[in-house]
């Protein structure tokens, strides 16, 4: 691939499932057993998410199609909604979207190492991790492109292999999950499975990472709507198979409360010196998660440097193209976080503030249909069973959000906070670079 073209594909994909899986998956299984007494309800949770991942990377994939350019929400919001409904979303996707992400994936990293190896501190090794992702996505292309699908490939591989060897090894608790459990999903639709449902949602965001590379797709109309159509397929398929293996294979008084949760299962099903192993194995996939966020959401930063004067070293790329001083100061936001924030608190404000994100995001897909209405059709992906998917979305993501905001006014009031001090700045920044 000749580094002046971009990303492929297969980068794309790889980005998507990449930014998806990642610490939601090993560690929000703890929380939702605390607030979910089903375990069937539990995996039918974890079903309903992929189905809204699903149903939002159509969407987007379709604002993709029509609106082609980088940096994601900020793209699209500033488009078809309004420069402020943007450069918020911008913001909030840099500082929020995925710097949180990025610290709680790496503290998770170092959570996982330091059970192998007690002698390392989690956040300093998660500091490093970030330190070497960011030094890696600021050179070229190639690099940038290389890294990431090594590390995604790796990543499938070590999940695949985590989950056969459970099986292999039989599921020492199958009654946790009984059939009659599977058939009963009425705690999904309590507020308790909405806070739930907001871990999981938490777990399958990423699933519109390759729209922040979307300017820089090698065919991107094409492009765009196959990585987020298979990245979603593919982690669905993964997420529900691990919440079987986890669920069937330690107690779940075990589990309750705990963050480590791949780890128990594996001391459960394989021993200490399985458990080791496996430890080493999850570090290894979430350097993959970490290398994703460093590399897609600095282009939301990227975005508002190129259109607003005050930002504009924000804008400024090396000489491969790349935008170092986002993804620099991307890196910078995520090491604040670490060093500042518990891992729940981070989890939670990041999923509520990102499903809100997107929430919003998906709105402007009928702002798009009725500007496009009149115009020549184009050959480029639409929706299929239009609007039915954007219902879907709107309706299981604003329905979590909702909950999760009764539930937490705390986290409402700081992103409410967000909107209301973004204002000014926006204000005050609000010449474009020409």
């Amino acid at each position: 691939m000749s580094q002046s073209k971009g990303y492929s594909v297969n980068v794309a994909t790889a980005v998507v499932i990449a930014n998806m899986v990642g610490t939601g998956v090993f560690t929000s299984l703890g929380f939702q057993l605390l607030a979910i007494e089903s375990t069937g309800a539990i995996i039918w949770l974890w079903v309903l998410g992929g189905l809204c991942a699903l149903c939002g990377a159509l969407c987007y994939a379709e604002l993709g199609a029509h609106h082609v350019g980088s940096g994601g929400e900020y793209h699209f919001l500033s488009e078809l909604i309004h420069p402020y409904a943007g450069f918020l979303s911008g913001g909030v996707s840099a500082t929020v979207g995925f710097a949180a992400p990025i610290a709680l994936a790496a503290l998770t990293f170092g959570v996982y190492l330091a059970t192998a190896f007690p002698a390392a501190p989690p956040k300093v090794t998660a500091t490093l991790l970030i330190l070497a992702m960011v030094a890696i996505h600021t050179r070229t292309y190639r690099e940038s492109s290389r890294g990431q699908v090594m590390l995604t490939v790796l990543k499938l591989a070590l999940i695949v292999v985590f989950i056969g060897t459970a099986w292999i090894v039989g599921s020492q608790y199958p009654q946790q999950l009984p059939l009659s459990s599977l058939m009963d999903a009425s705690e999904i639709a309590t507020g308790a499975g909405a806070v739930a449902l907001i871990y999981v949602t938490y777990a399958y965001s990423g699933w519109n990472a390759a729209t922040y590379i979307l300017g820089e797709l090698e065919e991107p109309q094409r492009d765009l709507p196959r990585a987020l159509v298979v990245g979603c397929a593919v982690v669905t398929l993964i997420y529900v198979l691990l919440n079987t293996v986890f669920l069937t294979s330690a107690p779940t008084a075990d589990l309750s409360g705990e963050v480590e949760i791949a780890y128990i299962v594996a001391d459960e099903v394989l021993g200490s010196e399985g458990a080791f192993v496996v430890s080493l194995l999850l570090s290894g996939i979430l350097i993959s998660t970490v290398s994703a966020m460093v590399m897609a959401g600095p282009r939301a930063l990227q975005r508002l440097g190129e259109d607003y004067m005050g930002l504009s070293w924000l804008g400024s790329t090396n000489v491969h193209g790349l935008p170092r001083n986002a993804i620099v100061l991307m890196g910078v936001i995520a090491l604040f976080f670490l060093w500042t924030s518990t891992f729940e608190q981070i989890l939670l404000f990041a999923g509520l503030v990102m499903a809100t994100n997107t929430l919003f995001t998906v709105m402007a897909v009928f702002v798009s249909r009725a500007r496009r209405m009149g115009e020549a059709q184009q050959s480029v992906f639409t929706i299929p069973f239009y609007p039915l998917p954007a219902i879907i979305f709107l309706g299981i993501t604003g329905w979590t959000v909702l909950y999760t905001a009764v539930q937490y006014p705390l986290q409402l009031a700081i992103t409410l906070g967000l909107i209301v001090v973004g204002y000014p700045m926006f204000r005050l920044l609000e010449r474009r670079v020409v």
